[in-house]
């Protein structure tokens, strides 16, 4: 069993490391925008697809890595893994649809609460107790399906029709077209940039350069949060103006000791 997933603050990876760890020792997880991730799904027979859910959607580069790469899925098993901050009616249907489509055999789909990512938008926003305590719920949660599971029995989070209406009514129709297409509106303030480097280093579309001391974007966002949540200055906004907080995994949970690439 491998493990492929993206993260962008830390919840996905988390998730898919805890569920793996439950169910088999010593299984490798493998970030979705590295090398190596096409090649262990291409090898793998038994896949968890693991990714945060947007607006009821999938990133853009998720649905690029399942399209991308269609040929690898035929005859596979995937069990979807979605993280999100509140909800997503069928989080994990819309990467299901897409690897039926492509030939594998979806088993199951597991959503999980986890601490809000949108740090510049003041909807959402918990205390640090209130996201500890989701990230508890989350554990417990997952390892609930690693117990069903190893009893026969596979959770469908996100799998069935009404779950894809609630999906759709509640927030694709809204805001889909927002993950349709990679977003261009991120943006660092020049007063308090310092051009560090450290937001074109974590970047997993390669999307940021620093130029003249300072942080360039070039028009293809994904959305993640990644750079806006590790910029010591707290300078990166995506869809607000400023940074109310900067969300990152480890600021509430532990690290687990896993093999990852």
């Amino acid at each position: 069993m491998t493990g492929i997933y993206f993260s962008g603050t830390g919840n996905t990876k988390r998730c898919v490391e805890r569920f793996l760890n439950g169910m088999e020792s010593g299984a490798e997880t493998f970030a979705l925008e590295t090398p190596q991730a096409a090649e262990a799904a291409k090898c793998a027979q038994e896949i968890v697809f693991a990714y945060p859910v947007y607006y009821s959607e999938l990133p853009k580069i998720v649905r690029d890595f399942i399209v991308g790469n269609a040929g690898l899925w035929r005859g596979k098993s995937v069990f979807i893994i979605c993280t999100m901050a509140m909800f997503s009616g069928d989080g994990a249907g819309c990467a299901a649809r897409l690897f039926k489509k492509y030939g594998a055999n979806v088993t199951g789909g597991l959503h999980l609460k986890m601490p809000d990512s949108i740090g510049d938008v003041k909807i959402l926003k918990k205390s640090s107790a209130q996201n500890r305590g989701l990230i508890k719920k989350a554990d417990e949660k997952i390892d609930r399906a690693v117990a069903d599971i190893k009893r026969g029995k596979y959770t469908r989070n996100g799998l069935g029709i009404f779950a894809h209406i609630a999906g759709l009514l509640g927030q694709r129709l809204y805001f889909g077209g927002k993950t349709k297409k990679y977003y261009t509106k991120v943006k660092a303030d020049g007063k308090k940039c310092v051009g560090c480097g450290i937001c074109a280093g974590v970047c997993p579309m390669q999307n940021i350069k620093i130029e003249n001391g300072k942080a360039e974007f070039n028009g293809k966002c994904t959305m993640c949060y990644r750079c806006f949540s590790r910029c010591p200055q707290r300078a990166i906004t995506l869809l607000g103006k400023r940074v109310y907080v900067q969300n990152k995994y480890e600021d509430y949970g532990e690290t687990l000791c896993s093999r990852t690439k």
